[in-house]
């Protein structure tokens, strides 16, 4: 009973001590809310978002909750042999765990405030010694503009919103012609923050359009590509030829052809009855069987499939597969085609055989959309490029829409790779100028709608 009342005892001492360290700290890490320093799990996870580690925090402040249960629990067992072991048993894991993710939040709290790894036998001693003297010592003060950083709040958090321009979706009207894309947020919770992904993205693209969709890593692509599908939907309104995508989805979604990235294809058929499947699965059942078998002749004779179409998939080469990929979704006739790198790992004269198809498909009367990391060799054939960029608060901008030769004349580049690398940051080896060229942009369109309207 001594040792149960000793363990319960020293548990409540070094909550405690814990708590007044993190209230001392916390004013440091720009806390709103100070007094969950004093509250079970929820003070770990406030300790891991301040310094950029939200998901550690979160597994953390966990963990810190059940260890003082599991202490707790151990008290009021009162010595019951079978019971109590049992619960050590999860005390020790439970303290492992929350060790080894305290250590790594710990980490950064030193490389925040510059402090040497040396700090960490204080905390070995102790784990709220060393942040309850950082917390108290006026010497030691956090890098601001790594904290920045790290906890995405660089200065003007929400990137170039608004200045005294309007927003892309006040200047760009809708139009039932081609897709109308008006996208104001799209928006994720990770573990009870939210994250702005993409904001403020208004376009409209006519039919018979080749489109390029450029961007950084991180510059909201796939998202943007994603909500205009339906597949993940934004804040946003989509219009494709007049129909709302996300109110008559079920009326629309055949009229929209995705090629992802990778061959999703069986190895062990032939072509012809590979895309054959793919037209009997995707085809309205009102199709009849004739008229089936000559979508699947026009596209197959359209992507130069049809000499080998007896053969095995796993016979054909890269280019054909990406080919076959392509007659799949091609067979519903949609009027939006949508392409993630379908010229992935091929050479430069396969590509151009590739991207020479898909724009006979968009003069046939659809949109393409297209992204590709090897725009330039044949970026002729393209009408229009879109250009996302990652603001100072780290959401997905609208950069630049229009025909490639206006995109090289806007961001004064003589290449698309040259353009990515000016909205892509330093730390990317680029040139850091997203905010500057998505304001840029924005004032464009303004300027353009105030002049229609005089």
């Amino acid at each position: 009973m001594q040792y149960q009342w000793f363990v319960a005892g020293s548990g409540f001492f070094d909550w405690v001590l814990l708590s007044i360290a993190l209230f001392a700290i916390s004013g440091k890490l720009g806390w709103k809310k100070r007094w969950m320093a004093w509250i079970p799990g929820l003070r770990i996870y406030c300790l891991g978002d301040s310094v950029g580690m939200s998901r550690e925090g979160m597994y953390c402040g966990i963990m810190d909750f059940l260890f003082v249960d599991s202490v707790i629990a151990n008290f009021l067992l009162k010595g019951e042999a079978r019971v109590g072991t049992l619960g050590y048993l999860i005390h020790l894991v439970l303290f492992i765990f929350l060790f080894i993710y305290r250590l790594r939040i710990y980490m950064q709290i030193l490389k925040l405030f510059n402090l040497s790894k040396s700090w960490i036998i204080l905390w070995l001693i102790a784990n709220w010694l060393p942040l309850f003297i950082i917390g108290v010592g006026k010497k030691y003060q956090p890098d601001k503009a790594m904290l920045l950083e790290v906890t995405g709040k660089a200065e003007g958090e929400k990137g170039t919103e608004p200045a005294l321009t309007a927003s892309l979706n006040e200047c760009v009207p809708y139009t039932d012609e081609g897709l109308s894309i008006h996208l104001k947020e799209r928006n994720v919770t990770d573990f009870g923050k939210t994250h702005t992904l993409l904001r403020d993205v208004a376009l409209n693209i006519p039919p018979k359009s080749l489109v390029l969709l450029l961007g950084g890593s991180g510059a909201g692509k796939t998202t943007l590509i994603n909500a205009v599908i339906g597949y993940e939907q934004a804040d946003a309104k989509i219009l494709l030829n007049g129909v709302d995508v996300y109110e008559d989805y079920e009326s629309v979604k055949h009229k929209i052809g995705f090629v992802p990235q990778k061959n999703l294809i069986r190895g062990q058929d032939t072509v012809i009855n590979t895309v054959g499947d793919a037209a009997e699965m995707r085809l309205p059942t009102s199709v009849s069987k004739e008229k089936r078998e000559q979508i699947i002749k026009e596209d197959m004779d359209l992507l130069g499939l049809t000499s080998g179409q007896d053969g095995l998939v796993s016979k054909k080469s890269g280019g054909q597969l990406r080919r076959i990929c392509i007659a799949m979704e091609l067979v519903t006739d949609p009027a939006l085609f949508i392409l993630d790198e379908p010229d992935s790992g091929l050479d430069g004269v396969i590509s151009r055989e590739i991207f020479s198809k898909l724009r006979q498909i968009a003069d046939e009367g659809r949109i393409v959309i297209v992204i590709t990391h090897t725009p330039d060799r044949v970026i002729d054939l393209f009408d229009k490029v879109i250009v996302l960029a990652k603001d100072s608060g780290k959401t997905g901008r609208l950069a630049f829409y229009g025909s490639p030769e206006e995109a090289k004349e806007f961001f004064g580049k003589g290449s698309m790779e040259q353009i990515v690398m000016s909205v892509n940051s330093k730390e990317e080896g680029g040139e850091g100028r997203a905010d500057e060229l998505v304001e840029k942009y924005r004032a464009l369109v303004a300027s353009k709608k105030g002049g229609q309207a005089s």
